[in-house]
């Protein structure tokens, strides 16, 4: 038996960047080759493409995790690694994605529509390009950076022209089955639909598209019945047509009063859940269907009661699923308010995208002081918190390279001027350390040896290194207003 998905979370983990490479050239008679570590390669996307082959979302029922390949790591000889495939996820038309807290990310309805849900890493840099003046040849290269993880939940809003509204058994699988080719189950208890049902009616040389949805009953707009599975799924409907049975014999019930139910349920759910930018609800086009007229008692009932829907401006028409009798009349009328709704709706033209970088020193850092850990410091920013991804903080070069960035991107004036003591904790994105305010950095030091850092030396063997630098500064063999690689 196959099954209708409307709703499902999904697990989604984007490819990791590859690390840059640290390698230098040797070859025979070249003893002085430099570096020639190639950079990692880009992590794979996980992407949402709308395919109009799908109708359900049952096949991330059963596989909720998505996971994109990881980008290769950079190899010597100015080899860059291969990027992560992209993964893509086929999904119907009419899906939303939300977030963890309910917050829309993405409607995705035209066909061809894509939206990156989950975003790869980028790759690390090789040595190679981490190279200049005051450091020719780097004994370190950059991490690559983790791709996203996240949940999502998408929900499936069924996109027709016309949804068909009803009391349970009223007849509107019956009447689906007959102008369309769909063949929604059909018995003679309540809620035998449990699952949208989509049908394409032709008229003439045109056609336009049905929704039978699960029954409605009093109390749905707080979740009785099938309650919000059923509203979902006539937010996008451009017509809405009441399907009354007018051969019921239920006590209290009656063709007027269901109506007014399901007008009193369809407003207490736009209010309280309808989409922003979906429209209202009271402002469709209304149609009534008295079914069920081959009952004698029935035909009689659809003409007692057909002039109280006229009097509202809706347009009446008494049919018969079961006899075929009046369909033709309400396919052509459904159709002309479809029409009149195309013209009125006409698809929207391609938005024209415009490019608006920030600056590159425009919101680069944030200081604040850490509520976890009296006198601490939290640095917040994009820029300082992907440096810290990228650092390899085994190799003590990586590290002095990251304390020059740091300190040219004005972080060590922050804390200073926000009163940091020495030793206090300072944290970066997932990595805290004690600060040293006596200890350089902004400036390009004399190299110790590849992957290493004076700063991190012993003081009889930083002292010695740095004598040596200044000795080479002042004859002139070391420029000190070098900059080094941003």
């Amino acid at each position: 038996m196959s099954r209708f998905v409307d709703r499902v979370v999904l697990h989604l983990a984007a490819g990791d960047g590859g690390n840059g490479c640290t390698s230098v050239h040797r070859e025979k008679f070249k003893p002085l080759g430099g570096p020639d570590g190639g950079n990692g390669g880009r992590g794979g996307d996980v992407v949402l493409v709308v395919d109009p082959q799908v109708h359900t979302l049952l096949d991330f029922h059963f596989r909720p995790h998505a996971k994109a390949t990881k980008g290769q790591p950079g190899m010597g000889g100015h080899r860059a690694g291969a990027n992560g495939e992209d993964l893509v996820l086929a999904v119907p038309p009419g899906t939303v994605v939300l977030d963890d807290r309910g917050e829309v990310l993405a409607d995705l309805t035209g066909t061809g529509t894509r939206y990156v849900a989950a975003e790869g890493g980028k790759g690390g840099l090789g040595n190679a390009s981490l190279a200049s003046r005051a450091r020719k040849a780097p004994g370190f290269a950059l991490l690559g950076e983790p791709g996203d993880v996240l949940d999502v939940t998408l929900e499936l809003k069924s996109m027709a022209d016309v949804g068909l509204v009803g009391f349970p058994s009223a007849g509107k699988s019956s009447l689906i089955s007959v102008v369309s080719a769909a063949k929604p189950k059909i018995a003679d208890y309540p809620f035998t639909t449990l699952a949208p049902n989509l049908g394409v009616v032709s008229v003439g040389g045109d056609t336009f598209t049905i929704a039978d949805v699960p029954g409605l009953i009093p109390g749905a707009s707080e979740g009785r019945g099938l309650g919000l599975d059923f509203l979902r799924h006539i937010e996008r409907t451009a017509v809405l047509a009441h399907v009354v049975d007018c051969a019921n014999l239920e006590a209290g019930r009656d063709p007027i009063s269901d109506v007014e139910a399901l007008e009193a349920e369809l407003a207490a759910y736009q209010s309280e859940f309808s989409d922003a930018g979906m429209g209202d609800l009271a402002d469709r086009p209304r149609v009534v269907v008295l079914n069920k007229i081959d009952v004698p008692d029935a035909a009689d009932m659809a003409e007692m009661v057909r002039g109280h829907f006229e009097d509202k401006g809706w347009p009446v028409y008494a049919i018969s699923a079961v006899a075929h009798k009046g369909l033709e009349e309400l396919k052509y009328g459904l159709f002309e308010l479809v029409k009149a709704h195309r013209k009125a709706n006409p698809p929207a033209a391609p938005e024209r995208i415009v490019l608006r970088p920030k600056a590159v020193d425009a919101d680069q850092f944030e200081l604040r002081k850490d509520p976890d850990e009296p006198g601490g410091f939290i640095v917040l920013g994009p820029k300082p918190e992907r440096w810290i991804r990228q650092t390899d903080f085994t190799n003590d070069e990586a590290v002095g390279f990251l304390a020059d960035r740091l300190a040219r991107l004005g972080v060590e004036e922050a804390l200073i001027k926000a009163g940091a003591g020495e030793g206090c904790s300072v944290t970066i994105g997932d990595v805290s350390f004690d600060w040293e305010p006596q200890t350089p950095a902004g400036v390009d030091l004399m190299r110790t040896g590849r992957g290493t850092d004076l700063r991190f030396e012993s003081s009889e063997r930083a002292g010695a290194a740095e004598r040596k630098y200044q000795k080479y500064v002042r004859r002139g063999l070391i420029d000190p207003d070098s900059e080094t690689l941003e």
